[in-house]
Order: C-alpha cells, then structure tokens, then sequence
C-alpha cells in the first residue's frame, strides 16, 4: 500500500502536465490560477503585487495542493488498477507454441509468431500460447494466473467450454487449439489494457456531468470577471488573487477533482469482483438496469439435475424403460445422462458400452432430444412435447397417463424426460433440479431496485411456472430456444428499459450483443465473450446480480458527491462575499453570519477548506456510497437529506474552525 501511494504521488506531479490537465476543465482553470498566481510572485512588479508575496504564497501553495490532491486521487484510482494488470502482466509469457503444419507434422515456434488461424497442439504441463477455441481434444485447464481459482476447469470440443485464454496451462491430456487473435489482440492484453485505464471510455452520464461542470465555470467566470467592474463602480478595488480564490472556491472543484476517480474505481470494484469490463460505460449501464434476462440452469438453479426416478407409463414393465433409458444416455456425457446411467446401475441394470455401436444422435435445441439409432431400432430421449410430436410422426400413439405424469413431475419442480423406442412412448425419468439457497432474497432486492427479473428456460410451462415461484422470478418464458433470448431483449429495449443478461455459448452471442449488459462467462466460447460488454474471470452467472449493484454504487457516487460539491459552492459562497466586502460596504456584516475575523482570513479558510475536502473525500469516492436498495425516489430524498443539507452545512463549520485556527497564526 505504502508503494501504491508513492507512486499515486509522484503520478500527481507529472499530471500538472497541462496537456493531461486539460481533459478536465474545472482543475484546468484552477491550474490557470495556480499559473497567474505564481507569475504574480516571481514577477510581482509587473503585477504591483510587492506588498502581497507573503499572502500570494500562502494562496500559491494552497492552490497547488488542491491540483495536486485532485491528480492524486485520480492516480490512486488509476494505481490500484495498475498493480492488478501487473499481474496479469506476469501470466501472460512468450511461450513455445507446437504449430500443426498442413501435412500434419508439428512445428516448434515462438507464441509470438502464431497468427489468428493457426492450430497449435499442447499438452500436458504446456501454457496455452494464445487465446482460442479447442477443436479436437478435452482436457483440464488450470486457469488460476487469471481467475485466481485455483480448482482446474474441464473444456473439451464440441461444447459450449471450448475458449480458452493464453498463459493458462494444460494439467491433463491434451487439446487442438485455433487460435483467433493476433499478437498484441489477446484477452489478457485487452484486459491489461482496460484496467489501466489506456482505454477507458467515459459514460454517457459522466461526459453530461462533465458537460454540466464546464457550463458551473463558464457561469462562475463569468460572475467573478463582472464583480471587478460593479465592484470598481461603487469604489472597491479587488485583487487579482482574491478573484483567483473567489472563482476557485465557487466552481465545482470537489467533484471536477473526483468524477474521474469515481469512474476508475468504479470500474476497479467490478474488476476486484472478478468481471471485466470493456468500458466504463457498462458498468454505468449495469447501474441503469430495468430488466434482467437470466437463465434458469447454473443462474437460478445449481443446473445439475439428475435421474431421480423412472416412472413408466401405459403399463411398460420399469426394466424395459431403465435399459431404454440407458441405451439414449449410453453417449451422453452430460450430467444428466451420466446421472441416469447411475440410477440404472443402482437398480442392477448395466450395459457395456462396448457392445453398442449404432449411430449416435446428439441432442439439438431444435429437436431438444438424443439417443441412438442401433440394429434398425430408433431409442430416444428428450422433453415431453418432442419425443410425443416424434412419436405421433412415425404413426404411434401417445399413453393418455403421460401427460398427467409429466405434470406431476413438473408441479415437485422437476424436469421430465420422455423415452421412446421406436413409435413407443415407454415413460419418464425425473430429473431433480435445486433452486440456489438465497436467490429468492436476491431477487426481491432488485425489485425494490424496480428491476424486473426474467426466466428463460428450455424446460416445459409447468416446470418453469414452479421454479419461478419457488425462485421468486417476475416472469419467465419456457421452452425457450436461442432466438427467444434476443426477442425479449428486443422488446424490452423498445419499451425503452435497459436489458442486462448473461450467456456463454456462441448461440446466446446475438443476445449478449444486443443487451445493454451483457456478461459472457470466461469459461464460454468466444464468440459470446467478444459479443458481450463484460466476461466474468470465474463463470458464475450470479454475478450479474452483484454486478448491477455495483453499477448503481457508481451512480449514486458520482451523484452524491456532485450534490455536495454544488452544495458546498453555495454555502462558501455566502461565506467569502460578505466577508471579502464588509470594510467597504458596512451593511454587508448583517450576510456575515459565521462572524469570520478579516476578509482574507474568510478568503483564505473558504481557499483551504476547498483543498483540504477533496482528500477527505478521496476514500469514499475510491470505496463508494454505501448502497441499500431502495427505489429511485427513496434514494434521490436520501441523498439530499445527506449530501444535500450535509454539504450546505459542513462548510460552514469547516470554514469557521479554520478561520479559529487562523487567528493563533495570523
């Protein structure tokens, strides 16, 4: 820590750079003052201030502490940021690539020479050489260099777990990988990139603020520049440096000095929670949220559900169901299907699976059911609605008990899956889902939020319509295929509410683009981690939730501390004019109301109260406000009871304490 904040302060000198300055207008101007008044003492002849170097100093040094407080938090926000990408920094490594040539053969190279399309061979113990997509293989992956998880993931071909991220390394067996970025492009330089902020982009609400802030100065400019000729009208001569402290002291220096720390720590926290995000703006957007659009499986439920129970129906003997159900699940490496392999075997029903090599049909979002098609006979498995429309194809009838049965299974909140053999509905299997402890609570937080939450699920109306009540859902949509995810995205933006979601295979990439929000798993494709705004290191999709409150925490910060420092320039306002002109105008004394001792001792405690609230702020604008859901109109009366009245009142007593402490010195 110590080290963080040298170098957040050796950062705040080389930010007096006016070239850097002058991306933020209001320490611009108060840097401007700081120029002149310094001008003023090393040429105070020019000036005629002979008389007034020892006031200049005072004022001199006062302004520049207050640049330079600004510059500090800012860099502070920016260091912490830094010294995680150094980090990161030291995962990402020039490595030895094994290329695949076109005859086959493996070419030794230096990661750095792979290009986008390249296939690279690495087994165990090689560091993946760059960011790709396995094509051929499984294997597990030990990612801690960028989740900091130390427990190894399994990715394999052909599923949604087949990106992969350079600098990571291979534990067991070994994987073909494509990569897809070129040097210089990768996921871990991207990241290093964006959180040291080389590439922050700054929110739509931010660049306003910022635009709200330039108008504040131009007013007050104005306001200052004019009081020298009313001022000189009724025979009142103001110093330059007294204007300089005037026009300081009234624009909003406090949130001018803090606003692009907020932005930056705001970011950070995201990052610290172990999301990335592309750009200040989703994280503001994150803030903004009005709808959330999750998936049941992995989000709302632990998504491993498993074969708790055969239940025939039409009198099918169990037997012949179990053995049907295990020949459909014989090439299904899912949970699922190993979990009815189990359930089988536990009833002393085995097959080898040696003695079975018939064509393997894999399961589809469009037909929603697999199986495998053996010695001339069809055996699939799949939803209820499939395999009865399947069944009905090939001439067979549906047993009058499925449907009630199947209703049952989906009122205890269960999935059922219908098995068939040929033109022969036999039964179902019931697979047992649990909802997240705690998500239900979650959920009713964000509707005190006013965010709406959104189920969608590939599981039938009844099934959903129980875990929804269970989970605590506003809403849900079952047997929902990819394209229903960018639908209701779709609407819910032409209503003109922001729409956040979470995804992580390449069919949900559409819809991540398309949302306001949205968060791809680290662990997806990457497809889906390009089409999205944020990547989750971890691949929890709970996240989502805390991300959002993460994003409001940011909004109601910058909101706070801009109703303080507008408040605060309103109170030193009426503390420095009555005091600055009550020896020329007597009458003044009645606005006088702290009783401040001389007119520079107003100046200069209203001049050291502006520069000594800006590192008192400094932790919570890095920290943020304590953020307790609420709806808008509970937080916007909150915030002004407490930043509002509060940053009226602080000044004064701020002001008249130092205006005290002056007095023994001055």
């Amino acid at each position: 820590m110590k080290q963080l904040i040298g170098k957040a302060l050796l950062d705040s000198f080389r930010k007096l750079n006016p070239l850097v300055m002058k991306s933020n207008p209001v320490l611009f101007v108060v840097e401007l003052g700081t120029v002149l008044i310094l001008l003023m003492l090393l040429f105070p002849k020019y000036f005629g201030t002979e008389d007034q170097v020892g006031w200049n100093t005072v004022v001199f040094s006062v302004l520049l502490f207050t640049v330079l407080f600004a510059n500090f938090a800012e860099a502070l926000a920016e260091g912490r940021g830094k010294a995680q990408a150094d980090t990161l920094r030291r995962a990402k490594r020039d490595t030895e690539a094994k290329r695949l040539k076109a005859d086959g053969s493996v070419q030794v190279i230096s990661s750095g020479e792979l290009r986008k399309g390249d296939h690279v061979l690495v087994e165990t113990g090689d560091i993946i050489p760059g960011d790709g997509d396995i094509i051929d293989g499984l294997a597990s992956i030990d990612e801690s260099a960028i989740t900091g998880e130390s427990a190894p993931v399994i990715k394999r071909a052909g599923s949604d777990q087949t990106s992969v991220t350079g600098g990571t390394r291979v534990i067991s067996d070994s994987i073909i990988v494509k990569i897809t970025t070129n040097p210089g492009d990768s996921f871990l330089d991207r990241m290093i990139m964006l959180i040291e902020g080389a590439k922050r982009q700054k929110a739509p609400n931010e660049i306003a603020l910022n635009t709200v802030l330039i108008v504040f100065t131009l007013i007050f400019l104005i306001v200052v520049v004019t009081l020298v000729p009313i001022a000189s009208y009724v025979g009142i001569e103001l110093d330059i440096s007294v204007l300089v402290v005037l026009l300081v002291c009234l624009i909003p220096t406090t949130i001018g000095g803090l606003l692009s720390a907020i932005g930056i720590a705001g970011m950070d926290r995201v990052t610290r929670f172990g999301v990335i995000a592309m750009s200040g703006k989703a994280v503001e957007a994150a803030g903004d949220v009005n709808t959330i659009i999750l998936d049941k499986t992995g989000t709302i439920t632990y998504g491993n559900r498993l074969a708790a129970e055969f239940v025939p129906v039409a009198g099918v003997d169990q037997r012949e169901l179990m053995e049907v159900a295990v020949l459909t699940s014989l090439f299904d490496d899912t949970p699922e299907g190993s979990s009815v392999m189990m359930l089988a075997q536990a009833n002393q029903v085995v097959c080898d699976v040696k003695a079975y090599e018939g064509e393997i049909i894999p399961f589809t979002a469009e037909e929603r059911m697999s199986g495998l098609n053996y010695k001339g006979v069809h055996y699939r498995k799949g939803a209820v609605s499939a395999i009865s429309a399947y069944v009905r194809e090939r001439g067979g009838m549906v047993p009058p008990d499925l449907e009630e049965k199947s209703a049952r299974i989906s009122l205890q909140g269960g999935t059922p899956l219908a098995v068939c053999k040929d033109s022969q509905v036999l039964g179902l299997i019931y697979l047992k889902d649990t909802v997240k402890p705690g998500i239900r609570e979650r959920f009713e937080e964000l509707r005190k939020m006013g965010i709406r939450t959104v189920m969608c699920t590939g599981d039938n109306p009844l099934t959903a319509a129980t875990i929804a009540k269970e989970a605590g859902v506003d809403d849900f949509i079952a047997e929902s295929k990819p394209e229903d995810k960018i639908r209701i995205v779709r609407e819910e933006q032409a209503q003109g509410k922001m729409v956040a979601m979470t995804g992580d295979g390449t069919n949900d990439a559409p819809a991540l683009a398309q949302a306001d929000v949205g968060i791809a798993m680290n662990s997806g494709t990457t497809a889906a981690k390009e089409a999205a705004n944020m990547v989750d290191l971890d691949s929890d999709p709970t996240k989502i939730l805390q991300v959002i409150s993460i994003g409001k925490q940011l909004l109601m910060t910058r909101g706070a501390l801009t109703t303080f420092s507008i408040a605060n320039d309103f109170s030193k306002y009426f503390a420095i004019i009555p005091a600055m002109l009550v020896e020329q105008v007597p009458e003044m004394q009645l606005l006088n109301i702290m009783n401040l001792q001389s007119p520079s001792s107003a100046v200069l405690s209203a001049l050291l109260f502006n520069a000594i609230i800006i590192p008192l702020l400094i932790p919570l604008a890095l920290r943020g406000v304590r953020y307790v859901p609420m709806n808008a109109n509970q937080l916007l009366v909150r915030n002004l009871l407490i930043y509002g009245v509060g940053g009226i009142i602080f000044p004064f007593i701020g002001i008249k304490l130092i205006d005290m402490g002056l007095q023994l010195f001055w």
